[in-house]
């Protein structure tokens, strides 16, 4: 089922939570809502559930004005990130609860109860209890719980936040497939660019209340539209127009703070026309890419990212003399971090 979200805010006391959203969101899709803390991604979510009022603005699934009806009438799926699941159930009694609530008959209860076990890969757990369960299988169930009744819309609330990241990039892939597998509109809450860019169809970058870009994670990380966008999605040196690593370079001198990210640094160890002389203060093993830290003759650090076979290629060492140009950078004249 398809969302729009037109001119919605809301308030709490003086705090402005949301500004003036717009968000079109397509029927199957798979969408992250991302931004840091504070930035109204999770309002925005609760608004769309119904567990929030907006100030103004309206909110239609499938075509439906659904701004003034209650949680229950929109057929929103909801998923906390504590799981919020019955202790003193089973894993089948937590998943069957809200079919019993809705007076399903026993034998297509206890089918579809069966099936989301299977969806869910918990396949021989049911008999368990959540206390014997670890983390990620938790997360299993409340997915299933809320899958239960066929909502036309699942949301997801930092699903993954409390979990370790060897469990996350597990459930990651998991909630991708399961997602293909059900086809129902999913939006997602996220503080973590690699989870969104990882399980997004269409990521919506949240700051302050307002959305900074809505794109591909290739649009986003390549095209980034702020310089909010471009600091808070992947790495990146943020500059001063006058820094040592462009006064011998060919690029045009910048007007304003310069974002170059840390695999546009291109490092030699010869001279060569247009590169500035630095000195690596550090080189740090990041598995498999290599981070170099550089100093520049005014002061300035720059971070380079460097394959390992680059690096053993160039032989670098740490307090070695090298030759940096700057490739891609950006600026945002228009606009402040501020």
């Amino acid at each position: 089922m398809s969302i729009l979200i037109q001119d919605v805010s809301k308030r709490f006391g003086s705090f402005q939570a949301v500004s003036e959203v717009n968000l079109g969101i397509k029927s199957g899709s798979l969408v992250a809502l991302l931004g840091p803390s504070g930035s109204g991604k999770s309002t925005l979510l609760r608004l769309i559930a119904g567990l929030e009022a907006p100030d103004s603005g309206r909110i239609t699934i499938a075509d439906r004005d659904v701004t003034q009806q209650s949680v229950r009438s929109r057929g929103i799926g909801f998923v906390f990130q504590h799981y919020a699941l019955f202790k003193h159930m089973t894993v089948r009694q937590n998943i069957a609860f809200s079919l019993e609530l809705r007076k399903v008959p026993k034998v297509r209860l206890r089918h579809r109860v069966e099936e989301l076990l299977d969806l869910v890969q918990l396949n021989g757990f049911g008999d368990r209890y959540p206390s014997q369960l670890s983390g990620g299988q938790r997360q299993r169930v409340a997915l299933a719980r809320t899958l239960a009744v066929d909502p036309e819309v699942l949301l997801l609330d930092e699903p993954f936040g409390a979990l370790d990241a060897k469990v996350r990039k597990e459930l990651r892939a998991s909630l991708r497939q399961l997602h293909e597998r059900v086809n129902v509109t999913t939006v997602f809450v996220t503080h973590d660019q690699e989870e969104a860019m990882e399980l997004a169809d269409q990521i919506v970058v949240f700051n302050k209340g307002r959305v900074e870009q809505v794109g591909t994670a290739a649009e986003i990380y390549d095209q980034p539209a702020t310089p909010f966008v471009m600091s808070f999605v992947g790495p990146v040196n943020v500059l001063p127009s006058n820094a040592g690593i462009f006064r011998s370079s060919n690029l045009e001198p910048p007007t304003s703070d310069v974002f170059l990210r840390p695999h546009d640094v291109a490092i030699q160890t010869l001279p060569e026309e247009n590169a500035a002389p630095a000195k690596i203060n550090r080189i740090v093993h990041l598995g498999w890419e290599v981070q170099v830290e550089l100093r520049f003759k005014d002061g300035q650090e720059v971070t380079a990212y460097l394959t390992r076979d680059r690096l053993n290629q160039l032989q670098l060492k740490p307090q070695q003399r090298v030759y940096v140009k700057p490739q891609h950078a950006k600026t945002f004249p228009a606009y402040s971090l501020t």
